[in-house]
């Protein structure tokens, strides 16, 4: 399985663009998924492009919640390949959902934990204030956990996907919306992935650059460092 970072606040591989935003593309599984769109199409498609990636291989799309930052390239994907399936949160206004709908792509919202492929599984939609969703993968390494922004807690996701698949967690990625807490709440959250067993971990976008410090400490050589074109192999 490799994941490819489309869109990020950071760069890594030289002739992509960073933008406030979080996208990325998982391939090797049943099905090729896009989840998360970034904030603008354009800087979208120029990454797509710069990492010689292709549109038309995409077989479905996650949106993890509604904010611009993550839908905001949703259409020109769609513009190039309409009839996918979007898997989008169960409370998205209807009036977005018929936008969607209205290029051809089949709309679909799970409230509940739902496996969408063989080891492809929503965490539901989480939270109460933003609802949002996550997306876990079922590999031989233990579970990989994809987020957006993390609104609903990363440490709730965690403790859900733990819930839905009960194995281990080897490596956690995406926005975890730490940039406005304080290093101690940080160091309080890091303790809580180093109880759950959490044995890699690659937090990037709205996380925060002294927070991103604080977990690339604990880490160490466990530790991703993200950015747009960074690209993780993992043993299906």
């Amino acid at each position: 399985m490799k994941i490819t970072i489309l869109y990020d606040n950071y760069v890594c591989a030289k002739g992509t663009q960073a933008d406030w935003g979080f996208a990325c593309l998982i391939e090797g599984l049943q099905k090729t998924i896009l989840f998360d769109t970034g904030a603008k199409g354009d800087i979208l498609m120029h990454n797509i492009k710069a990492l010689n990636e292709d549109i038309s291989k995409i077989d479905l799309i996650v949106i993890s919640h509604n904010h611009w930052d993550h839908t905001g390239g949703l259409k020109s994907v769609l513009d190039v390949k309409s009839k996918l399936k979007v898997y989008i949160p169960f409370s998205t206004p209807m009036s977005d959902k018929d936008v969607i709908a209205e290029t051809g792509a089949l709309v679909l919202t799970e409230k509940q934990p739902k496996e969408i492929l063989d080891g492809v599984y929503l965490t539901g939609e989480m939270g109460n204030e933003i609802k949002e969703q996550s997306l876990i993968l079922n590999t031989t390494k233990g579970l990989v956990v994809i987020t957006g922004c993390s609104h609903p807690g990363i440490v709730n996701i965690l403790k859900q996907a733990k819930k839905i698949v009960n194995k281990k967690i080897h490596l956690v990625i995406g926005g975890f919306h730490l940039h406005r807490h304080s290093d101690k709440d940080v160091q309080h959250i890091i303790d809580e992935f180093k109880s759950l067993g959490v044995e890699q971990c690659g937090c990037s976008h709205c996380t925060g650059d002294e927070a991103i410090k604080l977990f690339s400490n604990a880490f160490a050589e466990s530790f991703i460092s993200m950015g747009t074109g960074k690209i993780i192999e993992i043993d299906n």
